[in-house]
């Protein structure tokens, strides 16, 4: 003799079914949830290390600005002793340059050239001096150790009897590869010249009776 089965019996197996079918769904949108908000959160992080470089980027840029003003306001305020503050020949490579130590950097800062009295070259002396050390850092210490300045910062003046113009430039060493420089100043010492930053500007000194 057969029994049958309770008429609830297939709708208790078709809840079930579905349940499980829903359970199944919610865990698929969960997955999916969770899969969207880690890719945003990557973004983020991606898009703050970006603005993080960006903006030492832009501070260094703005320290290099504040020393090539530094050395143009020293040369255009004692005219007399211009051709003192001319460390870099034209066509050297970029060399010597005062700043960050390396096989070109000038450590003697002495005046060699007949120009002004002996005042005013002795103020372009200190003058020289005291801008290497600003290249160095000694703006700020931190630690005992030297950190006002840029990244490898360096500094050149060249003049150019042709055009009768002296020009000052400040490089240093950049985050990111972008475009490389058009001067010289420290040419080859930052690895990829694309990672050389610089900043510079031409003076010209009025011909002094």
């Amino acid at each position: 003799m057969t029994v049958a089965a309770p008429e609830h019996e297939p709708r208790i197996a078709l809840a079930g079914a579905i349940a499980r079918a829903q359970a199944g769904v919610a865990m698929m949108e969960s997955l999916i949830a969770m899969t969207v908000l880690l890719v945003g959160l990557l973004g983020i992080v991606g898009l703050q290390a970006k603005a993080q470089t960006s903006h030492f980027e832009a501070y260094q840029r703005a320290h290099a600005l504040l020393l090539l003003d530094d050395m143009v306001n020293r040369i255009t305020s004692n005219p007399y002793a211009a051709p003192c503050y001319v460390v870099t020949g034209i066509g050297s490579g970029g060399t010597p340059y005062l700043g960050n130590d390396g096989a070109g950097h000038r450590g003697n800062t002495n005046c060699n050239a007949v120009a002004g009295t002996i005042q005013t070259r002795t103020i372009a002396e200190r003058g020289m001096s005291d801008w290497d050390t600003l290249l160095r850092g000694a703006a700020e210490i931190n630690g005992g150790v030297s950190v006002g300045a840029m990244i490898g910062a360096r500094g050149c003046v060249s003049y150019d009897p042709i055009t009768d113009l002296y020009t000052v430039t400040v490089v240093w060493q950049g985050m990111l590869a972008t475009m490389a420089p058009a001067v010289d100043c420290a040419n080859g010492l930052y690895g990829p010249d694309t990672q050389r930053r610089a900043v510079s500007r031409t003076v010209r000194i009025a011909r002094l009776i």
